[in-house]
């Protein structure tokens, strides 16, 4: 079975305030033919197909015109939900997507029905798996969509075991897991599909944190260690997880912010046969306008340098050390020779002087908090000022649950 991972398309997202539709289209344009010249059996979208709850009608669209596409023939196409998706919306066109050989799952405790649809066959599912048939082969897949906090609780709460509820984040995921690793068997494919954040995996900055403070990491030893591919979603950094387990994020198909720049953009090609490793190719995606930083001396510079790029479909950040404000009439200059320049930043030398290499992966918010506070205090916060950020954070995070219902 020939299967394409992908995941995190955003579809509507913009950069800062311009839009990234035209690449979009031209990546699924793209994207469509890898798939039909490598004859693909399952596509596999792992989560955040859109940027917001509430996508314009341009991306929605573009998905239901891509996955119309992508679905013919005998292929199947399988969509979970992300952390950026509304995860009813996304789901709200399976009975009429089965039929196509679409399958849309939006939640964790999603079931896809049983039956023969044509293209495939169920031959058996429940809650977060499904066993199914293409062209011949059987393949058993768990599939977990986003599980925020809230779905997590939905699950165990149905339950009613106390112990299991006050488990961490990532045993309960770890849980679900090997509970449904169960279902695996050694005549099929086994697959499992996922969007979360993974310990160890690198963030490109682009992402919407759904590891507050560290709590929703999944631990490596949590994922279910008898899948032969673990299909996953958030990361925008195409990456493999583990040296041990065939765990990978696909990553983004485009470059989402500056922190991008230098990251090669892929989709997974997998070749499955039961009870043998997964065979793991990386098909690379053309970068249809890329992103450019400049830091110049001077605006005489930038103004050079927006010439020698005029000709060039970019997005331009400049980055330009003065000893004055930059003249309004300089900028719109600018922006008159090379119109897609997102940001320019003047680096007055009392910047230059703060402006240092500051990591932020292995951070709290917490601790983000207390630095930014310090720097911008010249004193630590005190213990009450802390409570009450974090109780505002926590708020956030629980509004954010809240819409999701």
């Amino acid at each position: 079975m020939k299967i394409l991972h992908t995941s995190d398309w955003h579809l509507g997202k913009a950069l800062e305030n311009f839009s990234r539709i035209e690449e979009q289209e031209k990546f699924l344009e793209d994207f469509v033919n890898i798939v039909e010249e490598n004859d693909v059996d399952l596509v596999i979208i792992a989560g955040d197909v859109y940027d917001s709850f509430n996508p314009p009608a341009k991306a929605e669209t573009l998905f239901y015109n891509t996955l119309k596409k992508l679905s013919n023939g005998n292929r199947v196409v399988l969509v979970i939900a992300g952390n950026h998706d509304n995860p009813e919306r996304l789901s709200a066109a399976s009975p009429l997507a089965y039929d196509q050989g679409v399958i849309l799952l939006g939640i964790p405790k999603s079931i896809v029905p049983t039956g023969d649809f044509g293209k495939f066959k169920i031959l058996d599912s429940g809650e977060g798996f499904f066993e199914i048939e293409i062209k011949g082969e059987k393949a058993v897949i768990i599939a977990l969509p986003y599980p925020s906090e809230k779905r997590l609780n939905e699950i165990f709460t149905a339950e009613l075991d106390e112990e299991k509820r006050q488990k961490s984040y990532s045993e309960r995921v770890g849980e679900i897991f090997n509970d449904l690793s169960k279902k695996y068997r050694e005549d099929t494919i086994n697959i499992a599909v996922s969007h979360i954040f993974v310990a160890g995996g690198e963030e490109s900055g682009s992402e919407r944190p759904i590891q507050l403070g560290g709590s929703f990491t999944v631990e490596i030893r949590h994922l279910p260690q008898k899948a032969q591919y673990i299909a996953l979603g958030h990361l925008h950094k195409p990456q493999r997880i583990s040296s041990t387990l065939p765990a990978y994020y696909s990553g983004s198909p485009l470059q989402y912010s500056k922190s991008e720049m230098n990251h090669s953009k892929c989709a997974y090609l997998v070749d499955l046969k039961a009870g043998e490793p997964a065979l793991v190719k990386e098909i690379y995606f053309k970068n249809y306008k890329p992103i450019e930083v400049f830091r110049c001396n001077g605006i005489e510079e930038a103004l050079e340098i927006c010439n020698e790029y005029r000709d060039k479909d970019i997005w331009a950040y400049f980055e330009i050390k003065t000893e004055f404000p930059l003249p309004s009439s300089k900028i719109k200059e600018m922006k008159s020779i090379l119109p897609d320049i997102v940001e320019i930043k003047p680096i007055l030398p009392e910047d230059e002087m703060e402006i240092e290499d500051y990591e932020i992966d292995d951070k709290s918010v917490k601790e983000l908090f207390e630095e930014f506070y310090l720097k911008e205090n010249k004193v630590s916060p005190t213990e009450e000022v802390l409570e009450l950020f974090m109780s505002i954070v926590k708020e956030e995070d629980e509004e954010d649950e809240t819409s999701e219902a």
